[in-house]
């Protein structure tokens, strides 16, 4: 076989691997979460692929330190090896853009093509790191532990998805400056109002305390985090019109479901929140994503 028919099998074989990877992610995310489900949904076709790969990568990582692993029968010293192995392999993948792991290969793919480098996924080890390691006894994130563990776990997923967005489109330095804080602020508010919905079993089966320390949250520490994560919210909303219009609707959408959670969790006593988790039904998601796609309908171009 001469060179060149062995590059174009290759070629073509390695397309086939990534297709399938793709199919991969595309299950994990409808596996673990319709609302980012139908957020992705919502997106331009060449962005949607992309934010699913981010999305099953990260899931996947969350999964080894909140319980699969455990769950497993692997002790604190083994889930720490698992996750090292699973970073050592997504950073390997990230520089070859190969990976026997469909997971890791799909996400490499996009990483190559989007220009996401280790300056993002790190940090948002780090964080599922930090997971692990305060599973001996109860811990309780204090405002600097909460600080860098958001920015690792949520804000940071939210800049890998607006390098996603802006990987084709021309912008300011300012307005660049301006979306990359309003993708920080949407990652820190839906990780906030997920530590408040997730109260009862943060604090039951995985003994964290996100939001402070061992004490419970009071009505007012409640107020007090809604009104921080409004104040998120409201600063995210702003970058939106920066957004290629590809990319507005389904962001559009997923901050508006977090703001109809917010308001949700606002409405129930704190000691309720310990009890019980509070959800967005799924006819109120869809109007508001509609709303977010006739809301957008209507915007020019960027």
């Amino acid at each position: 076989m001469s060179g060149t028919s062995a590059g174009r099998q290759e070629d073509g074989a390695l397309r086939r691997f990534t297709r399938t990877s793709e199919i991969a992610t595309t299950g994990v995310i409808r596996a673990y979460s319709t609302s980012f489900g139908l957020a992705t949904r919502l997106l331009g076709r060449r962005h949607r692929q992309h934010v699913r790969n981010i999305y099953a990568m990260v899931r996947i990582a969350d999964e080894i330190v909140d319980g699969v692993a455990a769950e497993a029968g692997l002790d604190a010293p083994a889930q720490t090896a698992a996750l090292a192995s699973y970073i050592a392999e997504t950073h390997r993948a990230m520089r070859s853009g190969y990976s026997s792991d469909l997971i890791l290969h799909a996400f490499a793919h996009t990483a190559r093509e989007c220009g996401i480098g280790e300056d993002l996924t790190q940090p948002f080890f780090d964080s599922m790191t930090a997971d692990i390691a305060a599973d001996a006894g109860f811990a309780a994130f204090d405002a600097d532990a909460h600080a860098s563990y958001v920015y690792g776990s949520a804000e940071v997923v939210g800049l890998m998805c607006l390098q996603v967005f802006l990987r084709e489109a021309d912008r300011t330095d300012a307005e660049r400056e301006n979306l990359v804080r309003g993708a920080r602020q949407l990652g820190a508010a839906f990780q906030n109002v997920n530590f408040l919905r997730d109260l009862a079993d943060d604090t039951d089966r995985l003994q964290r305390g996100y939001l402070g320390g061992t004490a419970r949250l009071t009505d007012a520490d409640r107020d007090a985090w809604v009104a921080t994560v409004h104040a998120q919210l409201d600063d995210a909303r702003l970058a939106i019109p920066l957004l290629p219009k590809d990319a507005r609707a389904a962001v559009r959408s997923a901050l508006a479901l977090f703001a109809a959670l917010t308001r949700r969790v606002e409405q129930t006593p704190a000691e309720v929140l310990y009890l019980r988790r509070v959800r967005v039904p799924d006819p109120v998601k869809a109007v508001l994503a509609v709303r977010a796609l006739l809301t957008t309908a209507v915007e020019r171009e960027r």
